[in-house]
């Protein structure tokens, strides 16, 4: 027998295309849907409000599609209590366990709406006592409740707002070349609104940013209080290094971009370097190492994490090579942050975009568009994309946050 129950959801619906989504998701599973009331709103700040019954084959397929429909803002108007199971070990939980986005989350607890701590994507939430958080598979306890199913979940989407900051010129997520300069100026305005409201930005750095002639003015950024945790892989510290140390990256002179003799075993030589000193910031201490975006962070007091890979070359001391152990460090780092810079670095900006819950400003800057499209597809849909070289970029941004 066909089953019918009564849904709403609340927001900026129609610019954010949840409301197409909402449909998308009913007619996929064969349902129809009738609209109850609409109210659109009116102005840039107004929310729009719908709520709708919705009739599908049978209770199963109800079911699935209400847990479908929750992570785009849409729940049943009945209020239910969140259901909460206990974890039968340490790492593994009930199969119907609810797996969060990273919107803004609210579960219900004896009648109260309680947020959700922590947001972030591909967790489970976890409630102890009167407070719920999310939690990532791997650290969960046997025996801790669990949320499961999709009563009593809100989900509260962030929205495409229609002029924030001035990119609401940008109908994609992917900006173009000819639009740089312009774009930079409002990111510039974007930094400075974050600092002076006393807020963090973290910039995710690549390799490339040395390549591409980008140290000076990254470093710049971190002289001028605009940086406030650098999150990288080894590679980006040891060509800084290299570049500090002998002029060149890759063994490329960065002057005049031609190689030098012997110049493959700089690298190699800058993670020497840095290994007879004992760590970076000794290396800044005892004056082996005066220039480079790992010396600006050292003498302003900028945190850095460096997370290992099985291709590092080293790697340097200060270089995470326990996978957890860097997950956490990352996590730890992002805490507060209002604003990422991801400077050419795709996996480790994959891996920072599954850490922020979605009211983080994202800025990717990549000259390969799959980039920033690949972090859309994985859930950080607030990411403003600028397809430039990064050097360019780092210099115009520099600049523009001078004036």
């Amino acid at each position: 027998m066909p089953v019918t129950d009564t849904i709403e959801a609340e927001g900026h619906l129609i610019d954010s295309g949840l409301l197409s989504a909402i449909f998308d998701k009913i007619i996929e599973v064969k349902g129809a849907y009738e609209i109850v009331t609409f109210d659109i709103g009116k102005t840039n700040d107004d929310p729009s409000r719908i709520q709708m019954r919705v009739t599908v084959a049978d209770e199963a397929t109800l079911d699935d599609l209400l847990q479908l429909l929750t992570t785009f803002g849409a729940h049943p108007v009945r209020e239910s209590n969140v259901v909460l199971k206990p974890a039968e070990k340490d790492r593994c939980v009930p199969d119907d366990f609810y797996s969060t986005t990273n919107h803004r989350t609210h579960v219900r607890l004896a009648g109260r709406w309680v947020e959700v701590d922590k947001q972030r994507m591909d967790a489970v939430i976890v409630v102890d006592g009167k407070k719920a958080a999310c939690r990532k598979l791997r650290d969960v306890k046997a025996g801790e409740k669990v949320v499961c199913g999709h009563d009593g979940i809100r989900v509260t989407p962030e929205f495409k707002e229609r002029d924030r900051f001035g990119f609401a010129f940008m109908s994609n997520d992917v900006s173009s070349e000819r639009r740089v300069a312009g774009i930079v100026s409002r990111i510039a305005q974007m930094m400075r609104e974050v600092k002076a409201s006393g807020g963090r930005i973290a910039v995710v750095a690549g390799p490339v940013v040395v390549h591409t002639g980008g140290v000076e003015h990254f470093s710049a950024l971190i002289r001028g209080g605009y940086v406030d945790v650098v999150l990288a892989g080894n590679a980006l510290a040891v060509h800084d290094i290299e570049f500090a140390l002998s002029g060149t990256s890759l063994g490329i002179s960065l002057a005049d971009g031609a190689p030098v003799e012997q110049g493959h075993r700089n690298h190699m030589a800058a993670i020497n370097v840095i290994n007879r000193a004992g760590s970076i910031r000794e290396a800044v201490d005892t004056g082996v190492l005066t220039s480079g975006v790992m010396y600006e962070c050292v003498k302003h007091g900028v945190e850095y994490v460096l997370a290992g890979s099985i291709r590092d070359d080293g790697p340097l001391p200060d270089t995470l090579m326990d996978l957890v152990e860097a997950q956490e460090r990352y996590a730890a780092a992002l805490s507060n942050v209002q604003l990422v810079l991801m400077l050419s670095s795709m996996l480790h900006s994959i891996g920072v975009g599954n850490m922020l819950p979605s009211w983080v400003r994202v800025v990717c800057v990549d000259i390969n568009p799959a980039v920033v499209t690949k972090l859309s597809d994985r859930g950080s849909q607030q990411t403003i994309g600028v397809v430039t070289d990064v050097g360019l970029f780092l210099h115009r941004l520099a600049e523009a946050l001078r004036t």
